[in-house]
């Protein structure tokens, strides 16, 4: 307990834990006020700045081929000749699992055939007509960009800054440290800083909620389908929430025995899913479907990535409904995944970092995704599995899809199991990693925040997780992501300029490779041609 008392932030962990129990509270209590609130936020945000979500992710984007395509992607995260911390395989499949993995599993199976089944076109027309082959190859396509390059490319874009700062200037491990270009290492700690770090602790609430909202939702749903045991709403609670406590408290080893050792394992256990399904299911229909749509995402890339049709059409739309949802998820996952990814990037270059961020991540998402959503579709083609009638007779709960899909397979209950298994191992990943991020949003960078910390933590967006669940099921969770995502949005932009400023050819006096003591607070810029 002393530890968790002399490492807070006050101010930061004090706001942070108030809003998210007054928004417990809100919705425990006046659960009607409070989600017309939250929706009327919500429909002004996708309606109105439905193109800033799209323009600032591209810009990210765009940031992420330069660092890997530039000059700047030499620079080490580190002293010039230290080495990284973790092999690069432990790096990965830490990185991968503590990321979006988690939601990987949920939507692989499931996102895909949904669009498939839409009786409208979707997106820019490339979806087609429900039930034929070019819906087939169109909903492969808008699932392959929502969980692609953009995706990741929030993360890499937060976490160099705040890396490079840390492991060579001793700066602290939190979201602020990216203002440090202009008001110094000392002054971390002014207004501007602890609001930065305000909007990341929001910005995680509402993420990590929304994710452990919908993987919590898939375990319940499949113990329902499966098993037949269903739990109800206080049910729903009572599990996300003493999950969350749970898997906190039992991987409080730390990154090095617990983190690393569950991430080796969902890495495992998801590549012999993914293997296993290709060989046993339409491997031919997997692999046609899943190239053509590989090569129209590719092809149309900057027209899906700028596309507003939700402006032009109606105040929801394709756009706003799943793109728009997307993005402001992965900016409110970026101070939680980009601290993590700083956390366990020292020594390495900024090149390694943003090829494996983006592009090595993006290489095992795909073919996840064309597997699972290929499967699934061609079983709903096929008749093979009522998939979507499965879906309908669910009350339209995303959650439910995978399971039908399994089911339908050779040896459908163990491959059903072995999901179950997976979703909960990427909970506890998730959990853990998400409560170490917070902890350390609110301790002023402390890499080792202390277990009450992440308990409290884990406590509050377990219950906010499995309270959305109940008032408001994955429509509520995608609305909370969208409200809390937006704000950050902006930070993630000061990042990009932050390197601008840090790897260019003008850099502040006190990050000048000849003084590597701790800085003042000058601010003061020459010229530099390194």
């Amino acid at each position: 307990m002393e530890k968790f008392t002399s490492e807070l932030d006050y101010v930061v962990f004090g706001i942070g834990v108030v809003v998210a129990a007054l928004a417990v509270a809100a919705f425990v209590l006046r659960e009607e006020a409070a989600s017309a609130a939250m929706w009327d936020v919500n429909d002004f945000l996708w309606t109105n700045l439905g193109w800033a979500y799209l323009l600032i992710m591209f810009v990210l984007v765009l940031m992420v081929f330069f660092l890997i395509l530039g000059p700047w992607g030499n620079i080490r995260l580190g002293k010039e000749d230290e080495e990284p911390e973790f092999t690069f395989l432990s790096y990965f499949v830490m990185l991968y699992s503590a990321a979006i993995a988690a939601g990987i599993v949920f939507w692989g199976p499931t996102e895909g055939v949904v669009f498939f089944g839409d009786p409208f076109e979707q997106g820019i027309g490339y979806l087609g007509f429900p039930g034929e082959g070019d819906a087939a190859v169109g909903a492969m396509q808008y699932t392959f960009f929502h969980w692609g390059i953009s995706a990741w490319s929030a993360y890499v874009v937060m976490a160099i800054p705040i890396a490079y700062l840390a492991y060579r200037y001793d700066a602290p491990l939190r979201i602020s440290t990216v203002i440090a270009p202009w008001v110094g290492l000392d002054n971390l700690d002014s207004v501007w800083a602890k609001i930065i770090d305000i909007v990341a602790v929001f910005a995680t609430i509402g993420g990590v909620a929304t994710t452990l909202g919908l993987v919590g939702s898939q375990f319940l749903v499949g113990l329902e389908y499966a098993y037949g045991i269903e739990l109800g709403d206080m049910g729903t609670v009572i599990t996300i929430t003493g999950l969350t406590i749970a898997f906190t408290i039992s991987v409080a080893a730390g990154i090095q025995k617990g983190i690393r050792r569950i991430s080796y394992f969902n890495m495992a256990l998801f590549a012999l899913l993914m293997v296993v399904i290709f060989f046993v299911g339409p491997t031919r229909f997997i692999m046609t479907t899943g190239t053509e749509a590989l090569g129209g995402y590719i092809n149309d890339f900057i027209n899906m990535s700028l596309y507003t049709e939700a402006s032009m059409v109606d105040p929801v739309g394709f756009v706003g409904g799943w793109t728009v949802f997307y993005w402001a998820w992965w900016f409110s996952w970026a101070p939680f995944v980009g601290l993590f990814i700083a956390r366990i990037s020292r020594g390495r270059t900024v090149r390694q970092v943003a090829f494996t961020g983006v592009f090595a991540a993006t290489g095992v998402t795909i073919p996840w995704f064309a597997t699972m959503g290929g499967t699934s579709i061609y079983m709903e083609m096929n008749n093979i599995a009522p998939i979507l009638d499965v879906y309908a007779d669910f009350g339209f709960d995303e959650a439910v899809v995978g399971f039908p899909m399994f089911e339908a397979l050779p040896l459908g209950g163990v491959f059903m199991f072995l999901f179950l298994v997976l979703i909960t191992t990427f909970f506890i990943t998730s959990a853990d990693s998400s409560t170490l991020a917070l902890g350390m949003l609110t301790t002023g960078g402390a890499e080792s925040p202390s277990t009450v910390n992440r308990v409290i933590w884990g406590a509050l967006i377990g219950l906010l997780a499995s309270i959305l669940m109940v008032v408001g099921g994955v429509d509520a969770l995608q609305a909370a992501a969208i409200i809390t995502g937006g704000p950050f949005g902006l930070i993630l932009l000061v990042a990009v300029v932050a390197m601008a400023v840090l790897f260019g050819k003008r850099r502040p006096i006190f990050m000048q490779e000849s003084d590597d003591s701790l800085p003042g607070t000058s601010v003061d810029f020459v010229e530099s041609d390194d």
